[in-house]
């Protein structure tokens, strides 16, 4: 794997380890996170070791961890999952879990490193990602990167008994979108 470092948001990202599972599972179920996930159920070890089994053993998904340049510390992580590689395309989701590495562009960051190795590594042609309309500064963030808004479906999840506006966004492989005539 290519190394994939953003000097300026002092960020790098790194394959998900077994080890990383304590930081996922705090993370996860911190409300400052939790309320942005469309399943904000509570995360436990069990759960997250069939993730593993069930996803990221068998290539249906794949998991880095955000990491600061330097010290290594894990600040937060992202992945693509249900990988389709007919079609090339896959979802995208993060969370950033430290709170200090909120609002200073590691998302931003880390989103366009997470894009450039889904185009680069994995050759994949689509991301597409799902976000509650309401979490203004995650699509400011997305759109960013290089995410697109597509369609905003509207009252298309039920959080806490109120249905809740999803704007689905993607982005394509600039390598690849030439091929299109």
């Amino acid at each position: 794997m290519n190394q994939y470092i953003d000097k300026k948001a002092g960020i790098c990202l790194r394959l998900m380890t077994q080890e990383d599972t304590d930081f996922i599972i705090a993370w996860r179920n911190t409300d400052e996170v939790r309320k942005n996930f469309i399943y904000q159920e509570r995360f436990t070890r069990e759960g997250h070791e069939k993730w593993i089994q069930n996803m990221i053993c068998t290539g249906r998904a794949i998991q880095m961890m955000i990491c600061e340049i330097g010290t290594g510390k894990p600040l937060g992580s992202v992945y693509i999952r249900d990988i389709d590689r007919q079609h090339n395309k896959a979802e995208y989701g993060i969370f950033i879990g430290e709170a200090q590495a909120r609002g200073r562009g590691v998302g931003t960051a880390a989103a366009r490193l997470m894009l450039r190795y889904c185009f680069e590594e994995e050759g994949l042609h689509r991301i597409y990602l799902r976000a509650l309309s309401d979490n203004l500064q995650a699509i400011g963030s997305y759109e960013k990167a290089g995410f697109i808004r597509e369609a905003c479906l509207r009252d298309d999840v039920r959080i806490d008994g109120q249905y809740r506006d999803i704007v689905w966004m993607a982005a394509i492989n600039p390598l690849q979108s030439l091929d299109r005539v």
